[in-house]
């Protein structure tokens, strides 16, 4: 069962009849609706009436109308005002651009721009890589999109996409001291993509594809791979597949299995899942079933694209068909990358003992995580308000971070594993509710720019 938590924030201006159980009775009125207060100030008050803003956490937007409801419904009170905290925290966007030099005089604007900066232009001019050490190429970075996967939502347009790669380059800076830019492109033709991020890469130390539908991402990545002389990074893919192999490298400790011995679903075969399979198979595992939309993918199955029939030649050995319910019978672990509420008890019953399930679709698992934790050694979910978050902003800061320090021309397979177990080190004693370290832990970004640094180097 899903829980309020602070993604869905509500602030609620409440006038009510002064009394000394005011504030308890609509503390009381919002815990019954559901929601979950947070806070509570006075705003005013006199002999006959108060004026209070109740913060609290909630589910949705049925959610508010029924706390506001259970409000107004209090003799005497009137709802003045619903805000959403969320909307509040974007207004005007969440980014900006400051100088890192000052400009208080003459001679600061001399050297800073004309004349003095003419003399770095031609500096650059003669020798190209000067502007890795010169301008903000040496740690500046592009989170580019168009807009047709974002989140779980879709294909929302550039638009839409925006606060999300806002966020993104805010992750960016926050953890890792990496300046980012959101670029949202108006286009969703691979050729223009292509060529449009080609032609703004000069003033960028790395590109990070975020939010590209399947499967145009996989070609999009490795023709700009192949095109530019800085490292390209596809988020949802390879964040994703580290994130995963650093928490299964846990799980596995916590339960006493090794990978060799294990049978692992991966439910989802689009960029996250085609790279967690990818990034796992030259760790040995014993077996990897891949299932989506379909079901099970088989080299028998028709209408595979590329990414699918390279899964089907390198997964499923058994070739076994049918159902998702059919992969997970005896499977020591599920990964889900793909949609909510796909299974539930019978599946989880169905699974080896001591199994690991990893039910990372967002904002709703593939399954109700606290039944999962009835029958499953460890779980894991991508949602703050569960333990072992699987959270992409563990890898890619860091990721960039050491790509970006050692001047770092290309992104390889190597330089993910060793991100991944540099995570996965981070936790010294895994227990089934701790098998990745907190976003917050400052000494995660450092752990993976430096294993990414060295294995560049």
């Amino acid at each position: 069962m899903l829980v309020p938590g602070p993604g869905y924030a509500i602030t609620v201006r409440v006038s009510a009849p002064s009394s000394a159980s005011a504030a308890g009775d609509l503390a009381a009125a919002v815990g019954r609706a559901g929601g979950v207060v947070t806070a509570f100030d006075v705003v005013e008050a006199s002999p006959d009436r108060m004026v209070m803003d109740i913060s609290a956490n909630v589910l949705s937007s049925d959610h508010v109308r029924h706390i506001t409801a259970a409000l107004t419904a209090l003799p005497g009170v009137d709802v003045r005002k619903v805000s959403d905290r969320t909307f509040l925290m974007h207004l005007g966007g969440k980014l900006e651009v400051t100088p890192k030099v000052s400009l208080r005089n003459r001679d600061d604007l001399s050297r800073a721009y004309t004349p003095g900066v003419a003399r770095v232009c031609q500096a650059i001019a003669t020798n190209p890589d000067d502007a890795r050490r010169l301008t903000i190429k040496r740690n500046t970075v592009a989170v580019v999109t168009d807009g047709s996967a974002v989140l779980g939502l879709g294909n929302l347009g550039a638009a839409a996409a925006l606060p999300v790669m806002e966020g993104k380059a805010a992750l960016f800076k926050r953890f890792a001291g990496v300046d980012a830019w959101p670029v949202v492109l108006d286009t969703q033709d691979s050729e223009e993509i292509i060529r449009t991020v080609c032609v703004i890469a000069p003033a960028y130390g790395g590109i990070n594809l975020e939010d590209i539908a399947a499967p145009r991402c996989f070609e999009i990545e490795a023709r700009l791979r192949d095109r530019l002389d800085i490292p390209v990074f596809h988020d949802d893919q390879h964040g994703t597949a580290v994130v995963v192999l650093a928490a299964l490298r846990n799980a596995l400790r916590v339960v006493g299995k090794s990978l060799a011995d294990c049978r692992v679903v991966v439910c989802g075969a689009g960029a996250a899942g085609s790279a967690i399979i990818r990034l796992m198979l030259p760790e040995g595992p014993g077996e990897v079933i891949a299932v989506d939309i379909a079901g099970i993918v088989h080299p028998g199955r028709p209408g595979l694209d590329d990414n699918l029939a390279w899964i089907a030649a390198h997964t499923n050995s058994a070739r076994l068909t049918g159902t998702l319910a059919k992969a997970m019978v005896g499977a020591d672990v599920f990964i889900g990358v793909s949609a909510p509420n796909l299974f539930a008890e019978p599946e989880l019953m169905s699974m080896a003992k001591d199994a690991i399930v990893f039910a990372l679709a967002n904002p709703d698992p593939e399954v109700d995580p606290l039944l999962a934790q009835q029958h499953a050694a460890v779980v894991a979910t991508g949602r703050s308000d569960y333990p072992n978050q699987i959270n992409n902003v563990l890898i890619f800061p860091g990721v960039f971070r050491g790509l970006l320090d050692a001047h770092a021309r290309n992104v390889t397979d190597q330089m993910l594993r060793a991100a991944a177990a540099a995570v996965a080190a981070v936790v010294t004693d895994p227990n089934p509710s701790f098998i990745v370290p907190s976003v917050f832990d400052p000494t995660v970004a450092t752990a993976v720019a430096s294993a990414v640094r060295d294995a560049a180097r």
